[in-house]
């Protein structure tokens, strides 16, 4: 195969087309869900934890209508489960979900279906497992040390581009500089853009991002970029049959929008303040209450899962309150 039908470009570039391009991963009809599986489709625990969280921005913003923007939002499964948890609560929630496939059938007909946040939202932006998957280039450093951009063909097979530059060189400088030969780093720096441009529609609330995490420190030597399909970790070959993801600077993030407002924990510390906690229900219950036993023994086990060190508790959660400032 010849450097000219290989079609070689950056991974940036390579990804859009293979994850949203035409006939891409996430345009497929069976979307996110029937390849891997995120907190929403884990457990309506982490659903009823958002919906917890909504009624916490409700009461700081002294409303009992408030809006919920679902970035990335798959098949709607997330605000459904909040709808769901919040019906009877006294709460009206305005959904919106945020998108670049179609909508799909049978969703709750309250939830607005858009490809971009609604500017002026007053309430919570929630972007669980999003940034992960917008596109971003991979550099890596040669020889000499110097980092270079990786370009990948079709098949997946891989080389060195050019020398990186510009304001990709500055974020790398910044926030994950190659050091040795042969280290590589994906450049976050379309991540900060998107994350910053959706905070910036929120009128007034928090925006939280959600996702697979690291900050300047713990940055893998040579990048996290990998593929996924039909549950299973594969390799990452941009042919639109698999996810395409990497692991997210949210430190950069949180930077990006200005950091002084901004908080980064790990799923597990977050959940837990929205009461999700793992923990076994008494052993005296079952004797009392056979059946509430084994509902609550159910609920701790999935609660388990959401907040376990090493798994979807390690998940960082970045949170940016936007304060609401009254017109003069």
């Amino acid at each position: 195969m010849t450097d000219e039908t290989r079609r070689w470009r950056g991974w940036r570039e390579a990804t859009e087309r293979a994850l949203y391009g035409p006939g891409g991963f996430y345009l497929r009809p069976e979307g996110p869900a029937g390849h891997f599986r995120t907190s929403v489709h884990a457990s309506p625990l982490f659903a009823r934890a958002v919906a917890r969280l909504l009624g916490e921005v409700a009461e700081e913003l002294g409303t009992d209508g408030v809006d919920l923007v679902d970035v990335g939002a798959g098949r709607g499964e997330l605000l459904a489960g909040v709808l769901a948890a919040t019906a009877g609560s006294g709460l009206s929630v305005r959904a919106y979900a945020v998108e670049r496939a179609a909508r799909p059938e049978g969703l709750d007909p309250r939830v607005e279906w858009t490809d971009r946040p609604p500017r002026g939202a007053r309430g919570l932006l929630f972007a669980n497992e999003w940034l992960d998957n917008v596109p971003v280039d991979v550099a890596e450093a040669d020889a000499a040390g110097t980092a270079r951009y990786v370009e990948v063909s079709p098949d997946g097979a891989e080389r060195l581009g050019a020398p990186v530059s510009g304001a990709d060189a500055e974020w790398l400088a910044r926030w994950w500089p190659l050091r040795e030969p042969g280290a590589r780093a994906e450049i976050g720096r379309p991540r900060d853009e998107a994350w910053a441009s959706a905070v910036s529609c929120l009128a007034a609330g928090r925006a939280v991002a959600v996702d697979y995490a690291h900050v300047r420190g713990s940055r893998p030597p040579f990048g996290s970029l990998t593929g996924f399909r039909a549950g299973r970790e594969v390799p990452p070959v941009p042919d639109g049959s698999r996810d395409l993801t990497s692991h997210v600077a949210l430190d950069a993030c949180a930077a990006a929008c200005g950091g002084a407002d901004a908080e980064l924990v790990t799923q597990r510390e977050a959940l837990g303040r929205l009461g999700v906690t793992g923990d076994r229900p008494p052993l005296a219950l079952a004797s009392t209450d056979p059946a509430g036993y084994v509902r609550a023994l159910s609920s701790a086990g999935e609660a388990a899962e959401l907040t376990a060190r090493g798994g979807l508790g390690d998940f960082l959660w970045l949170t940016r309150r936007v304060p609401d400032v009254p017109s003069a």
